[in-house]
């Protein structure tokens, strides 16, 4: 299916939509800007997108392959692509698998999730067979047994592994843990949530020989969002033009930001999208770009990602970077943060995974902390006050690591207290 102009897009989805209709029911019949479109009010797009008296797709439901998202959080979402729909969406991005890295020939293992309705595995699959240059594909899935997984990489010489960080970096535990590496792996492609450089040492002591890069930008709800851009910041991608439209909207304006190097939203429409439209659908990240002109653009972590404490809000991202400055030794393999609800109060806790969890993290752990109530001293304000309970941190490895069960992304954050 070609790309549709904007004017034409609309017009269609205001008629066969619903959904569409009732959001732009008080713009004027024709409408050509992107700019003069709401954005997607997410709550209520879902809202609209359940299985049964579905609101949001433009026809019946007779031919189309079914996924859910929803991510580590929140209730499970459907996303509907027709064949072809579904097609050219992994054609686009199995292209776009060349910047990232991907050569004639490459052995590449796929070790995303399957089933539960679950994109990931069956979208990097058929990417990788629709990318114009010849591989090999391995399809092992995220949930096989390690050991099987490391025979099958070493029997096939396996020069490609594509996996979430949460994969890649439990993988890397296993295999250093048992004195092993895999020095034929030369790319890990990394995809589903952010690589952090704390990680890096980490994937480096069991794959030597190996670059992370990101496979590209994309989701099941809102489609293509930016190929791989080759460099040394794998945050960085390039929007998949004349697919998709990416905006960057001023959190508070909401306005389109045209400058480099100023954070906000990022939203996305799709141009070829018909069954399921996405026009102006906030993709959950915030971004800012690099160069605008060119459709270049940095991704800055999710939207919406952190936790409040009582009275205190702290975010994965600041958190993240507390662990990078006093963890010198990169012992830290990964990090979340994790509420309990104890005594009537709730209370923070930093779980933080390495490779042998003992007392010699002890110092390592305390500063950590100290760096977290620094930047966030109303926790300490709020833990004098007897609001909340003392911050404290809890060594594990990092398989034992909350994940999404359908997934295998790291839960960013654990909420462990009592629903009632």
């Amino acid at each position: 299916m070609p790309v549709q102009p904007l004017a034409e897009l609309i017009r269609f989805a205001r008629h066969n939509s619903p959904f569409y209709q009732h959001l732009y029911s008080h713009l004027p019949d024709h409408v050509a800007h992107l700019t003069d479109l709401p954005i997607v009010p997410q709550a209520a797009f879902w809202r609209a997108n359940s299985p049964r008296d579905n609101r949001l797709l433009t026809a019946p439901l007779h031919e189309a392959v079914v996924f859910r998202s929803g991510g580590t959080t929140g209730s499970p979402k459907f996303s509907y692509y027709t064949r072809t729909e579904w097609r050219e969406f992994t054609a686009a991005f199995g292209a776009g698998l060349v910047n990232a890295g991907l050569r004639q020939g490459h052995r590449v293992a796929d070790l995303f999730y399957a089933g539960d309705l679950y994109a990931s595995f069956s979208f990097v699959l058929d990417s990788l067979h629709r990318s114009p240059v010849a591989n090999v594909r391995l399809p092992l899935g995220g949930a096989a047994p390690w050991e099987s997984i490391v025979t099958t990489l070493e029997e096939f010489r396996v020069q490609v592994v594509a996996a979430t960080p949460t994969t890649l970096c439990s993988l890397a535990e296993r295999l250093t843990t048992a004195g092993r590496t895999l020095p034929d792996v030369e790319l890990l492609f990394f995809g589903g949530e952010c690589l952090f450089g704390d990680q890096l040492p980490h994937l480096r002591a069991a794959f030597p020989n190996a670059e992370p890069r990101s496979l590209g930008y994309a989701s099941v709800d809102a489609g293509l969002l930016g190929e791989a851009v080759p460099g040394g910041d794998p945050r960085v991608h390039r929007a998949f033009a004349p697919y998709t439209l990416v905006e960057i909207v001023d959190d508070d304006t909401e306005l389109p930001v045209d400058r480099a190097g100023v954070p906000g939203r990022l939203v996305v429409t799709d141009l070829r999208r018909r069954l399921m439209p996405v026009l102006r659908y906030p993709a959950g990240d915030r971004a800012e770009w690099v160069d605008p002109d060119a459709g270049v653009f940095r991704i800055l972590g999710r939207a919406e990602e952190g936790v409040r404490v009582g009275p205190v809000s702290l975010y994965t991202e600041d958190v993240h970077a507390i662990v990078r400055a006093a963890d010198t030794d990169r012992e830290v393999s990964g990090l979340q943060l994790v509420v309990r609800r104890r005594d009537g109060r709730d209370g923070l806790v930093l779980r933080l995974a390495t490779g042998e969890p003992q007392d010699a993290q002890g110092a390592l752990g305390a500063a950590i902390a100290a760096g977290v109530l620094a930047q966030r001293p109303a926790y300490g304000t709020a833990t004098a006050a007897g609001h909340v309970n003392p911050l404290t941190v809890e060594w594990v490895r990092h398989r034992d690591l909350a994940v999404n069960s359908r997934s295998g992304k790291l839960v960013r954050v654990v909420d462990e207290r009592p629903c009632a």
